[in-house]
């Protein structure tokens, strides 16, 4: 039996209701990626083209990650509280969030140096030559200016919600994760008087997948929007001066996927080109959009479908959109390094060594901000005072070609991750990884 997702099937796993239609492929114009990829290329060519009206193609990016961000709090309620309450066994749950915890931050922490190593073999901002008087300031002090509210307790406070309708209200993943853990526990301690209770979330999360299914049929728009937008705004001349900071950075996130997640996927059991394979949709969106959060709820659920738990997964994929951002991590290490080399920045060994001791918490502490990783990266650089952040100015026309490669390394490696947790808590049914084995 064949347990890759099947066009006959919905995000639940539900077949067609006519026996003789679940062996029948759908025609290709009725795939969602294919829908997804034929809309990123009329983006760009519409972009390159028409590029005003490209730009004004902008609300329909925005709308769609919109109604999928307005989707992940309540997705990440219903799967992680009747997770955890399907468990009743505490002991499991800090097992599986200390074993995590340690994944992400060695993984995370390996990213980090790969981008220290990369920018400085590479060295990618060599022979700019430029004067840090020269630049303008101004376009990175909005971001400064956030940057300095990133502290280690004002990150630690943060996961606190003022109120319980407020952390749904923010959006904030962690802030969402922290009240599906107390009232996973609470449901998990009450036992059987709650079990009303646990049918409800439990029927919830199927209305709640129905929603995304909904929402997912707009994919295509969201993925035109993005992209026309990206290119119509910029242009693809824009990437031309920075063309050999941009190059470095996708060669080593795609190094990144394949030798290092390849090494542990297959070190797990699996074939990390065959995982790609299965979750090309969510590469397709993630590449569109600029964000991993448009891939969150169908990932959660094709990762259940591969085999992995359902408690393991709602707290693993979630946790992991926090403390595992391995794209994240590779960029800010990179592009210190880019901002200190183009304005000829001496940086010493101790130095690149701060950088990187601040960028591991850094690089997790902006999650959920708007530009959060360039943000971090303002943040980080305070802790070399030499290096100028007006520097910061030359990355900004181009960020947003790099948050491509950012968001699906973070997704990719949350996935990978979640495979990989299962194996070790030995819920994940190996016949169903065999299908990308």
């Amino acid at each position: 039996m064949s347990y890759i997702i099947t066009e006959s099937q919905d995000l639940d796993g539900k077949q067609d209701s006519e026996p003789n239609q679940i062996n029948k492929k759908k025609p290709l114009y009725k795939i969602l990626y294919v829908q997804v990829l034929f809309a990123i290329v009329i983006g760009v060519l519409v972009g390159h083209f028409y590029p005003s009206f490209a730009v004004d193609m902008k609300p329909f990016g925005d709308a769609f990650i919109k109604l999928i961000k307005m989707l992940i709090g309540p997705i990440i309620f219903c799967t992680v509280v009747s997770g955890i309450a399907g468990m009743q066994d505490a002991k499991k749950v800090g097992r599986l969030g200390g074993k995590a915890l340690l994944y992400f931050e060695v993984v995370s922490t390996f990213a980090l140096v790969i981008g220290l190593l990369v920018g400085n073999l590479l060295k990618p901002g060599a022979g700019f030559n430029i004067n840090p008087a020269t630049l303008d300031a101004k376009a990175v002090m909005d971001y400064a200016g956030k940057a300095k509210q990133l502290s280690t307790t004002d990150f630690l406070m943060n996961i606190i919600p003022n109120t319980v309708a407020d952390a749904f209200t923010k959006g904030d993943i962690l802030q969402v994760l922290l009240v599906s853990l107390i009232f996973g526990f609470a449901l998990s301690l009450l036992g059987k008087k709650c079990k009303p209770a646990l049918d409800m979330i439990d029927a919830a999360s199927h209305a709640i997948f129905g929603a995304v299914n909904i929402v997912m049929k707009f994919a295509p728009l969201g993925a035109f929007g993005a992209m026309a937008f990206t290119v119509g705004k910029y242009g693809v001349g824009s990437l031309g001066p920075l063309a050999k900071l941009i190059g470095s950075f996708y060669l080593t996130s795609i190094l990144f996927v394949f030798v290092v997640l390849g090494l542990i996927a297959r070190y797990s059991g699996f074939s990390i080109l065959k995982f790609l394979v299965y979750i090309k949709e969510e590469i397709f969106l993630v590449f569109a959009t600029s964000s991993s959060d448009t891939a969150l709820p169908t990932l959660m659920k094709k990762m259940e479908q591969l085999g992995c738990s359902k408690s393991l997964v709602g707290f693993v994929v979630p946790t992991g959109y926090v403390f595992n951002t391995d794209g994240t991590s590779i960029y800010m290490t990179m592009a210190a390094l880019f901002v200190a080399q183009a304005t000829n920045t001496e940086l010493s060994l101790t130095q690149q060594l701060a950088i990187l001791a601040v960028a591991m918490l850094t690089s997790k502490g902006a999650s959920g901000v708007q530009g959060a990783s360039f943000i971090a990266l303002v943040g980080t650089l305070a802790v070399v005072p030499t290096i100028p952040v007006a520097g910061m100015a030359l990355i900004l026309g181009v960020d947003r070609f790099m948050s491509e490669a950012r968001a699906l390394v973070n997704m990719i490696g949350n996935g990978v991750a979640t495979v990989v947790m299962a194996r070790w808590e030995r819920e994940l049914d190996t016949e169903k990884l065999k299908v990308i084995s």
